[in-house]
């Protein structure tokens, strides 16, 4: 069976190795151009590319597949295409070449996340389940046949970042028995129940302002849904806080109001409802460190009030 792979970020990276320690023939491998990255704008290359390199299989990187990818992947001549966080809509001409159709690995159980940021948005939402399925992918948005789940609960505290490698880990696992099960012609296709879906959209950097007068369980899950991107953080005196990892506390107050900020208790704030204390921080310019360690070069007022400039 020859096979196309189609990602582009680390989520991707444990399903592309299954599919070669599997003795999978991988016969050609689609990611997102190179682009620049950090202080020195360096072109790097996308971790799919990295390994893909490293395997030797041929790199195609399309600006738009449904434009200049097309006939490339016809002469490649796919059975089948696995697609997990591509990063690019593949039109009914590309879906129509390979002859088994396109697997897409998707990090929610469908049909609930739908859309570019799952893991992001189980947290978000304060999921207590999570989970990974195989489909098959359609010209919609998340919408085909799922094949296969497998779901994990959520380990509280858990940043996006952390779940997203267990997730990875989980869905190579997936797609290697999705495989297994097509390959003995056992594997079965359920329709998703489009009434009961959830659509979720891109993430902003303007969602990671915390509001004070949220919940505490609602900042808290913000906190560690949204980092490492787009990260959250607090206005202070000087600057902005980022806020890297957080749990609900007891206490009451005005939203925003600093509770309590000294090195051996730690650093709690008020919010809409309880109170969240912030274990883990980085200053504007600093390193990322625990908050007892923060307060002890960095004393704060207890009593004054967090909350954004009008």
């Amino acid at each position: 069976m020859r096979i196309v792979f189609m990602g582009t970020p680390e989520f991707a990276v444990p399903s592309l190795m299954a599919l070669c320690e599997a003795g999978y023939d991988v016969v050609g491998v689609f990611t997102q151009p190179d682009r620049p990255k950090g202080r020195g704008n360096k072109v790097v290359f996308s971790p799919v590319k990295q390994l893909a390199v490293e395997q030797g299989i041929p790199v195609f990187q399309p600006q738009r597949i449904r434009r200049d990818g097309v006939e490339d992947l016809k002469a490649l001549q796919p059975d089948l295409c696995v697609t997990a966080a591509f990063g690019q809509i593949l039109s009914q001409e590309i879906l129509d070449i390979p002859r088994l159709g396109t697997i897409n690995v998707h990090a929610s159980l469908l049909p609930k996340h739908r859309g570019s940021a799952p893991i992001n948005w189980a947290i978000l939402q304060g999921d207590e389940v999570v989970g990974v399925t195989t489909m098959m992918t359609d010209k919609g948005i998340d919408t085909g046949d799922m094949l296969l789940k497998a779901e994990a609960p959520y380990v509280q505290g858990e940043t996006a970042g952390e779940l997203t490698v267990r997730m990875a880990d989980l869905g190579a696992q997936l797609l290697v028995e999705t495989l297994k099960q097509l390959e003995a012609g056992t594997l079965m296709r359920i329709p998703q129940d489009h009434e009961n879906m959830t659509y979720d959209p891109m993430l902003t950097k303007e969602m990671g302002i915390i509001d004070w007068a949220q919940d505490a369980a609602d900042i808290v899950n913000r906190i560690h849904g949204l980092n490492p991107w787009p990260g959250c953080s607090t206005a202070i005196p000087g600057g902005r806080l980022k806020l890297l990892r957080a749990r609900v506390t007891d206490g009451s107050g005005t939203p925003g109001e600093i509770l309590v900020a000294d090195a051996k208790t730690g650093l709690v704030i008020a919010a809409g409802s309880g109170a969240v204390e912030i274990t883990q921080l980085q200053a504007p310019g600093g390193k990322p460190m625990n908050a007892k360690d923060y307060l002890r070069g960095h004393p704060m007022t207890v009593g004054s009030v967090l909350k954004e400039e009008e």
